[in-house]
Parts: C-alpha cells; sequence; structure tokens
C-alpha cells in the first residue's frame, strides 16, 4: 500500500515513453495522458457514486429509524446497481414543445462540469491530474458554471415549473457562490498561493481549520445551498415545484443530473478536505487513502444535515447569505490580514 503512488507514477511513465516511443510528439503525449488519466477519473467517481447513494440511504435510515435498502444483496448493497439498470431501461421522453438541443444538452453539460472538478483535486501525493497554480480559482471558476447547466434544464424543459426551480436554483447558486469564493480567501493568504499542493504543504505543522474556524463553517454552509441539498433545496421542493428544474426529464437523463450532484459533493467534501484538514496528509496510512477518508467524513456531516433539519423559507436563505454570511466571511478576510501582518511585525511569520 506504501508503494501505490509510486506504482501509479511509474505507470503513468511508461505510458508516455510508450505513446512518444510510438511516433507521437511530447505535446500529443500529455494530451493522450491527460485523456487517460481523465477517463480514470470518470471510472473511480462513477463507482464512488454507487457507494455514496446507498451510504446517504442507510444514513436517512437510521436516522429516520428505518432500514434503508435491505433486500438486494448483503445490507442492500446491490440496490443502486438495480435502480442504475431500472434507469438505464426506461423510456426517454422528451415533450413536444422543447428547446430539443437545449433540452439533450444540459444534462451532458452538468456532468461534464462535475467531472473537470477532479482535474486539480489531489488525491495523493502526486497522484493530481493538473496541478495548476490557479487551482483554487479553477475550482471555483467551473464550479460556477454548473448554474448555467440548471438554467439550460429549466428554459429548455418549456415548462413553467421548470423555468421557476431554475431560475431559483440559479439565484440560491449565485448568492452561495460569494461566501464560499469569501471563505477561502483566508486561506489563500496564509498560505500563499492558489495551487493546491502548496496548501497541503503549508498545513504540514498545523491544519487551517484550527486557523480558520469561521471560515470553514461559512465554506460549508455556502456549498449545502451550492449544491441544493436539503435543508437548502427549496429549487426542488416537491409540494411546490414538482422536481424544479429536472421536471420534464425521464430515465437517464434525469439520472445524469442526480449523478451530477453527488459528484460535486464529493468535490466539494474533497476540497474541503484539502484547504482545511491537511488533504492526503496523515500518519499510518498511505496519502491516497487520507483524503477519501476526509472527504466521507465531511459527507457524513452533509449527511446528517440533510436528514435532520426542515427547509426554511426561500426568502430567509437569501437574505441570510447577503446579512449574516458575507459579512462575516469579509470580516474573516480582514481579521486574516491583521494577522498575518502582526505576525510578520513580531518576526514570527
Amino acid at each position: 500500500m506504501e508503494n501505490v503512488e509510486l506504482l501509479f507514477l511509474n505507470i503513468a511513465k511508461f505510458i508516455f515513453n510508450w505513446l512518444q516511443s510510438i511516433g507521437l510528439s511530447p505535446l500529443w503525449a500529455d494530451f493522450v495522458m491527460l485523456v487517460i488519466k481523465f477517463a480514470c477519473i470518470a471510472g473511480i467517481v462513477t463507482v464512488n457514486i454507487l457507494i455514496l447513494i446507498w451510504l446517504e440511504r442507510k444514513v436517512s435510515g437510521f436516522i429516520q429509524q428505518r432500514l434503508g435498502p435491505n433486500r438486494l444483496g448483503p445490507f442492500g448493497i446491490f440496490q443502486t446497481v438495480a435502480d442504475a439498470i431500472k434507469l438505464l431501461t426506461k423510456e426517454d421522453i422528451i415533450p413536444s414543445r422543447t428547446d430539443k438541443f437545449i433540452f439533450r444538452t444540459a444534462p451532458i453539460f452538468f456532468i461534464i462540469i462535475s467531472l473537470m472538478l477532479y482535474i486539480v483535486i489531489p488525491f495523493g501525493d502526486g497522484m493530481q491530474i493538473v496541478d495548476l497554480n490557479i487551482g483554487v480559482f479553477y475550482f471555483l471558476s467551473v464550479g460556477s458554471l454548473a448554474t448555467i447547466a440548471i438554467l439550460m434544464a429549466g428554459w429548455g424543459s418549456n415548462n413553467k415549473w421548470s423555468l421557476l426551480g431554475a431560475m431559483r436554483s440559479v439565484a440560491q447558486m449565485i448568492t452561495y457562490e460569494i461566501p464560499l469564493a469569501f471563505s477561502l480567501l483566508g486561506i489563500i493568504m496564509i498560505a500563499g498561493s492558489l495551487r493546491m499542493s502548496d496548501i497541503i504543504a503549508a498545513q504540514s505543522n498545523v491544519w487551517f481549520i484550527l486557523l480558520q474556524p469561521i471560515a470553514f463553517i461559512t465554506y460549508f454552509i455556502a456549498a449545502t445551498a451550492e449544491l441544493n441539498r436539503g435543508p437548502f433545496d427549496m429549487p426542488e421542493a416537491e409540494q411546490e415545484l414538482t422536481a424544479g428544474a429536472y421536471t420534464e426529464y425521464t430515465g437517464m437523463r434525469w439520472a445524469l443530473f442526480f449523478l451530477a450532484e453527488y459528484t460535486n459533493l464529493f468535490a466539494v467534501s474533497a476540497i474541503a478536505a484539502t484547504m482545511f484538514f491537511g488533504g492526503w496528509q496523515g500518519p499510518f496510512l498511505p496519502s491516497w487513502l487520507w483524503l477519501p477518508i476526509k472527504a466521507y467524513l465531511i459527507m457524513m456531516i452533509f449527511f446528517w444535515i440533510k436528514w435532520t433539519f426542515p427547509r426554511i423559507r426561500m426568502d430567509h436563505l437569501m437574505s441570510f447569505s447577503w446579512k449574516v454570511l458575507i459579512p462575516i466571511s469579509l470580516a474573516n478576510i480582514i481579521l486574516t490580514g491583521c494577522g498575518i501582518h502582526l505576525f510578520r511585525w513580531m518576526g514570527w511569520w
């Protein structure tokens, strides 16, 4: 297990050298390697989603004193596989008056954006597709594109409930993107870099959760709203807007939105583990195990929050961001800057 990172590195070098030996230039060989790595990430994400869906059902069942999936396979582990087969075989219904191009491309666009987030996530020591020097900025920028996919789904459906749900979702996501970005600025100021590897290296002595606890709470609340998860899932409130922007979608097109939400959930949790909990750093276990462990623990908190608290009103949700989270995150940035300046003045930085 300790040599897994070295094994992955040797395999990548072997494939790269083989690509050059068959006549590809270094530029094209790098491009092919990126495609291969992206395909591997897509496969890992698919398996991870199956686990997450089963796990959330079990957690929700435990919280609500139910059994959860328990018929198909040991502990119901094959229930998610059965659901996937069902969705693959369901009829793909496209209403006659939809904008068919936008209607079809919206779920594909959404899942592609979700997968692109994983490009900068460091899964272990050196186990990263691309270590961009603007990694945090890339994550925030690409993640914000999800609002376009949801608006495409609502608009292309030609359904007033879908459009209303999409508009509410976009308004909520844009509103909470601001405190989400602000919550990470304090960490960037302390680490002095936007590169994920530099931020992890800066936590070799102390995790940033101890230096930025307010930022973590702000990040967690904003991320919950960004993901449209309960208790902030008003854009998909069944009693008001049926299924929101996804009302007209069936079968695998609906499943792509569903899968993208879980893909985003793990990505957001992995970034929280990277920014606040030292990323892949940890004792005893190899580095490639620490990030998933930390990410899963954070996701358990997401599950707990969703299945415990009731929804709040939409206007209260929007006001909470503008009147509470944004001022708190701005105050945290100011305090962080003052603390850095004080430590430098005292010679401790």
